[in-house]
């Protein structure tokens, strides 16, 4: 009866995981589909504006933009790294911060000066654990990361470009793509001249002609720090997206391991019953048989 009643007592337990693991699940796909409608309607607009930009620093104009120059030197590198604040969402941090330490170690034997910033209670614990000092930490970013936050940041890293304190920054976060697919990478923010790589290979000799109205100076004042602004936040929702479809996947998982567990221990408990109400009837019947 004993180990009929510690089954009874862990599949109990398993369905409690289960209707856990099957809630966060149902969340994980509400927040999953608000931040890829965010995603996707901003990456329309980032790809745009990165196009034009790309086509302006193409053509031959008396006035640029700082943020369109190569620095002469690239000594003084940062590098962003996206995390998520909460667990449970697979293999989700692990990915960014094995691409994050990779690209660490390529700067330090490029003998470079090194800013470490990161966003997420999940990589600040692991870098601590890995002995890094941070320069800059975020925990104030969830699932819907807001432009007026990333704008602090953006304008801080144009204004040490600019100023040359800040010679190239790299952000590693996980890019989304498709629901199906998405991919850790590590990509270069600055200098700002990639902006236009997306382009289809037929279009990049196309001259594009534009009237500057009222003038390109003003114009490129605006629009050039826009685009990295826009670039930049595409980055924070393609990595909350992101997170919310590990979470989502993560989850399922559970639920269905949760599942096949409850199956094998209800055969269990139902062979353990059997068998004690097998050996209740042998005695019963062997009890019988001593009284005649």
């Amino acid at each position: 009866m004993a180990k009929a009643r510690a089954i009874v007592k862990r599949l109990k337990a398993v369905k409690n995981i289960r209707k856990i693991t099957r809630t966060m699940e149902l969340i994980a796909t509400a927040r999953f589909k608000k931040a890829m409608d965010r995603a996707s309607e901003a990456a329309a607009y980032t790809q745009k504006i990165s196009e034009i930009v790309a086509d302006l620093s193409a053509t031959d104009l008396d006035f640029s933009h700082p943020l369109l120059e190569t620095p002469a030197s690239d000594e003084n590198s940062t590098l962003l790294v996206l995390t998520s604040n909460r667990g449970l969402c697979g293999g989700y941090n692990a990915s960014v911060m094995r691409n994050a330490n990779s690209r660490l170690k390529e700067l330090r034997e490029e003998d470079k000066n090194i800013t470490l910033e990161v966003s997420g209670k999940r990589g600040i614990a692991l870098l601590k654990f890995q002995g890094e000092s941070m320069d800059e930490q975020f925990t104030n970013f969830e699932d819907q990361p807001g432009f007026d936050e990333v704008d602090v940041i953006a304008k801080r890293y144009i204004e040490e470009y600019e100023s040359g304190k800040l010679n190239r920054l790299d952000i590693a976060y996980t890019r989304f793509e498709t629901v199906s697919r998405q991919s850790a990478v590590v990509e270069t923010l600055l200098p700002i001249g990639s902006l236009g790589g997306d382009e289809k290979d037929g279009d990049a000799d196309k001259a594009v002609d534009y009237e500057f109205l009222p003038s390109a100076a003003e114009i490129l004042e605006e629009i050039v720090p826009a685009a990295f602004k826009a670039r930049l936040f595409k980055c924070f929702l393609d990595a909350a997206v992101s997170e919310q479809i590990a979470r989502m996947v993560a989850m399922k998982g559970a639920t269905e391991n949760a599942g096949d567990m409850i199956s094998t221990l209800s055969m269990q408990y139902n062979r353990a019953r059997q068998t004690q109400i097998t050996s209740e009837l042998s005695e019963i019947i062997g009890g019988v048989a001593a009284l005649e």
